[in-house]
């Protein structure tokens, strides 16, 4: 996902991809422990979003106080 998008999106919308990107973070990471990924690139893509995201949401929160 990319930072435009991201800005693009509205607050509520953007804490719901937050709570999905979360679980898929941690199906993610069971699935790794468990039996092994096809691409473990996708832990690292997933954590990129979710830090993104969290920024984003952050700088909203600031400029509005």
């Amino acid at each position: 996902m990319k930072a435009k998008e991201i800005r693009e999106m509205s607050s509520d919308k953007l804490e719901n991809e937050l709570n999905e990107l979360k679980s898929e973070l941690f199906k993610l990471k069971f699935s790794l422990a468990v039996n092994g990924l096809e691409n473990p690139m996708k832990i690292k893509q997933v954590k990129r979003d979710i830090a993104r995201i969290k920024t984003v949401l952050k700088q909203r929160e600031l400029s509005e106080n």
